[in-house]
């Protein structure tokens, strides 16, 4: 299990950074080479957007100065428990005006209702205790706060079918997901579009991927595996992540399409539901 850091307190260690990094008369680029971080993440790290790794701050305590200052106030950045590999993405998803994303299997973090990612974080091959997994459950219900804001972030979801026929917490859970969906679609908060299981293959079978937009910052990317996650922000592989979800976005249904797929099948699964009460 990794830390969300706390925003305020990383904001601090980013503007030290930078008040250590002028006052040795280096520009970024300079303290990028000396440090062999790259500029970005100097850039992302001084403006209080990324929490540095332990690797990072020893390096930086190594060009800035003597007290191993960097490394000494990590813990202070410590907040909110998530999954490890999904840490970094994290930052990012906070501060992001656009994100697409494309779920294979799971109904992606930022859209899925309580029961529904309770029964998430209840399963798998590392059981949980009941406090670790409600403070997992915490951050990501508070993730789904950024669709309070209608206008920020413009929110594209690509839902392989997998997602909508794979039961998880069975049918009164999925009908009730599935209805969230429908529920923020229709109020035009997100687009939907889901691709059908008679698509075959398509550009993003072999992976689970995030694209963020920011207002000031390039671009990035997110890949995800089992256990296992990546921010991209080489700008060649960015790109190539886009145009893998270009290409499988246009094979998706339309947005109004989708949720009429959507709202069918969560009807099929009240239908279940009710069965499943008087059985």
């Amino acid at each position: 299990m990794a830390i969300e850091d706390n925003p305020e307190t990383r904001r601090k260690y980013g503007e030290e950074l930078r008040r250590r990094r002028e006052a040795a008369g280096l520009t970024q680029e300079q303290l990028s080479e000396r440090t062999i971080i790259s500029r970005t993440h100097l850039a992302h790290m001084e403006a209080g957007r990324r929490r540095p790794s332990v690797e990072d701050a020893r390096r930086l305590d190594k060009a800035l100065g003597p007290d191993d200052f960097f490394e000494r106030f990590l813990p202070t950045l410590d907040g909110k428990a998530v999954a490890e590999h999904f840490a970094e993405a994290l930052e990012f998803e906070g501060v992001a005006t656009v994100i697409r994303v494309y779920a294979a299997k799971l109904v992606p973090g930022i859209l899925q209702t309580e029961a529904y990612a309770r029964e998430v974080l209840s399963s798998g091959s590392s059981p949980k205790s009941d406090e670790a997994r409600d403070k997992l459950l915490a951050t990501r219900l508070e993730r789904a706060r950024i669709l309070d804001d209608f206008d920020s972030p413009v929110v594209w979801t690509i839902l392989d079918e997998a997602v909508l026929r794979q039961h998880v917490g069975g049918h009164a859970v999925m009908c009730e997901q599935l209805r969230h969906i429908v529920r923020i679609g229709e109020s035009r908060r997100i687009r939907v579009h889901v691709l059908p299981f008679s698509v075959g293959y398509h550009a993003l079978m072999e992976g689970v991927v995030s694209l963020m937009w920011f207002a000031e910052l390039p671009p990035i990317a997110y890949v995800e595996g089992l256990k296992t996650g990546r921010v991209w922000e080489d700008p060649f592989m960015v790109r190539e992540c886009q145009v893998a979800y270009d290409h499988a976005l246009g094979d998706t249904l339309s947005h109004r399409n989708s949720l009429a797929l959507i709202r069918s099948i969560a009807e099929e699964y009240e239908h279940a539901a009710r069965h499943d009460r008087h059985s």
